[in-house]
């Protein structure tokens, strides 16, 4: 069935990739990024392929901004059924050197923004009693990350928002899982190698069993699954897509 799906952080990375392979599965896609530009451009992708998409401009972190943005969704599209919030950041500072703006600044974009999108798109999901929320949080929010206790802190936050809307809502047909996933070949990865913060993918691959960087698509796989009828009975789950590195 198609449904409309909002994707936060759709213009670029994972986002694109997970807009990408829900529009392929029939679904109308909003592509919301804090670079509207960018996601007017995945929008015309998807709409080149023959996907039904539209993209708006939003600043996840500022409830006026998400609320404008939602209702342009419905406007454009209809009501929120499927969303997948991808929006964040990510960088490294060590614990010491965190400052309270740069703490602040991770929590605003990161996990407010994530409770921000996921409240807003809740009422539309509870009058239909059908729902699928996808959080995208990481590795790190599992097993924490040298030189990220600020990233860890809020991905950890992240997860257990999922699973506390999955023990709330699961009753009222909507389900609430998190993907982790863990060195995905992706631009915020690479801009992470260029500046020196992480090591090259050749020894990243050490870590993984499946001997290799995990692709966007990887990710968007699940995701799609996740949001379809047939996965209506896992909910609350975290998933990894690690090749095997976080088990």
């Amino acid at each position: 069935m198609t449904r409309v799906a909002v994707v936060t952080g759709g213009g670029s990375g994972l986002g694109r990739s997970i807009s990408a392979g829900l529009a392929r599965a029939g679904h109308r896609v909003a592509v919301l990024d804090v670079n509207a530009d960018a996601a007017e451009s995945v929008a015309d992708e998807l709409r080149a392929e023959g996907g039904h998409a539209v993209s708006v401009g939003v600043d996840v972190s500022d409830e006026a901004s998400v609320d404008a943005a939602f209702d342009a969704v419905r406007q454009s599209l209809g009501p929120v059924e499927i969303i997948v919030t991808s929006a964040a950041i990510a960088g490294f500072t060590r614990f010491e050197k965190i400052t309270l703006d740069e703490w602040n600044h991770y929590l605003a974009v990161n996990l407010t923004g994530t409770f921000l999108c996921l409240r807003a798109a809740l009422a539309d999901m509870m009058a239909a009693r059908w729902g699928r929320i996808v959080t995208i949080s990481s590795a790190a929010g599992q097993q924490g990350a040298p030189g990220q206790g600020h990233y860890s802190a809020t991905k950890g936050g992240v997860i257990a928002l999922t699973k506390t809307l999955a023990r709330d809502y699961a009753a009222k047909g909507i389900t609430a899982n998190s993907v982790p996933p863990f060195a995905i070949d992706s631009p915020m990865l690479q801009e992470q190698q260029r500046s020196g913060r992480l090591p090259p993918s050749e020894y990243l691959t050490k870590a993984i069993p499946a001997g290799h960087l995990g692709t966007g698509e990887d990710v968007a796989a699940l995701c799609t699954f996740l949001c379809s009828d047939a996965a209506g009975y896992i909910t609350g789950q975290v998933i990894g897509v690690n090749g095997g590195a976080v088990v």
